[in-house]
């Protein structure tokens, strides 16, 4: 699976972006669509995983601020993230898994997101 997320950029705090990433290739197996993100210095973390039947999870720090949502027929997935925080500044990237969390996907080259104060 091939994956190309788009959508960063540079917002103040308090605003919102809307990241897209959108899959194609072996795309019947997907299951979970993620979204991680890296920022500088730091390990990746999961920020929000959703299952093909709509099931949404979030890290304790996006909770109430940040949306996920999928678009099966497009294979397209989205985070919709509002109020940012300058903590929310990194690189964020998406991967699919299969049922069984069999990763599907390599890392592709992510989207920059800045939050400046």
């Amino acid at each position: 699976v091939q994956l190309q997320a788009s959508g960063g950029g540079l917002v103040q705090v308090g605003g919102s972006l809307r990241l897209s990433c959108s899959a194609s290739g072996s795309i019947s197996s997907i299951y979970f669509m993620n979204w991680y993100r890296q920022a500088p210095g730091k390990q990746r973390e999961l920020v929000a995983t959703i299952t093909s039947d709509g099931s949404t999870n979030y890290a304790d720090s996006v909770k109430g601020r940040f949306t996920i949502s999928r678009d099966n027929a497009e294979n397209t997935v989205y985070l919709q993230m509002n109020s940012l925080k300058p903590e929310d500044t990194a690189d964020y990237y998406c991967n699919v898994r299969g049922r069984s969390g069999t990763l599907l996907s390599a890392w592709g080259q992510g989207t920059q997101v800045t939050v400046s104060s």
